[in-house]
């Protein structure tokens, strides 16, 4: 699989709310590190479906605006509203191998939509403790 094509996909599926989708850009053992919650790391997609299934339906009008990449790095970014505030999101991909999102770091701001997301977000997975426990374990 092509990386410009997982990336069109990827963006595609979270503009729609489908989290299948979105599962089926990730490599098996991806990851992504979390800007709002120190240290922790979402790992695998039983853990990053619980992410998206409760980070999608928190944001509106999300929209990707650019995307780079090539050598097995890309970077895209976002507009969406988060409780009608303005968030924009810079994020890094690392593919694997075979084109599949391996690792993403997104870099949210401005601060009020990125700690309004961080309180919407923390409502929903707080129901979800063992994944609260795997995404701060030590790596």
């Amino acid at each position: 699989m092509m990386e410009a094509d997982v990336i069109a996909q990827f963006c595609a599926a979270t503009e729609a709310g489908d989290v299948d989708a979105v599962i089926e850009t990730l490599a098996s053992d991806a990851e992504l590190v979390s800007p709002l919650f120190g240290r922790a790391v979402f790992r695998g997609h039983d853990d990053l479906r619980v992410l998206f299934s409760a980070l999608l339906p928190a944001l509106s009008g999300l929209t990707w605006r650019h995307r780079v990449g090539g050598d097995g790095i890309s970077v895209t970014v976002a507009a969406a509203r988060v409780a009608g505030v303005r968030i924009g999101d810079a994020v890094l991909i690392e593919h694997a191998d075979d084109g599949r999102i391996r690792r993403m770091t997104p870099h949210l701001r401005p601060w009020l939509g990125s700690t309004l997301l961080a309180i919407v977000l923390g409502r929903k997975l707080i129901r979800h403790p063992a994944v609260i426990r795997r995404v701060f374990r030590s790596n």
